[in-house]
C-alpha cells in the first residue's frame, strides 16, 4: 500500500512565502532569478518548489549570511541602523 508523506513534496509559492515569512512576489522573484529552483506545471503555468530545494536554499542562505557577518563584523555604531 502506498503511504502519503506527511509533508508534501511540492509547495506553492504562497506556501514557500509562508515558510520564509515573506511575500509571494518576493518568492516569485527568487524563482525567476534562479536563486530558488522551481518547476512550472499545468496550462496556466503554476510554479511549484520542491520541499528539499527549499531546505537547500535555506541552508545556502545561512552559509551566505555567515560569510557576510564574518566579513562585516558588528560594531556598536550599527546598533541603531535599520535592517538592510
Amino acid at each position: 500500500m502506498f503511504a502519503m508523506a506527511t509533508t508534501p513534496r511540492f509547495l506553492t509559492l504562497a506556501d514557500v512565502a509562508e515558510v520564509l515569512n515573506t511575500s509571494s512576489a518576493q518568492v516569485y522573484a527568487l524563482v525567476r532569478r534562479g536563486d530558488l529552483p522551481a518547476i512550472k506545471i499545468g496550462g496556466r503555468g503554476q510554479w511549484r518548489v520542491e520541499a528539499s530545494q527549499l531546505e537547500t536554499f535555506i541552508e545556502r542562505m545561512y552559509a551566505e549570511t555567515k560569510t557576510f557577518v564574518s566579513a562585516h563584523p558588528f560594531v556598536e555604531s550599527d546598533a541603531g541602523r535599520d535592517e538592510a
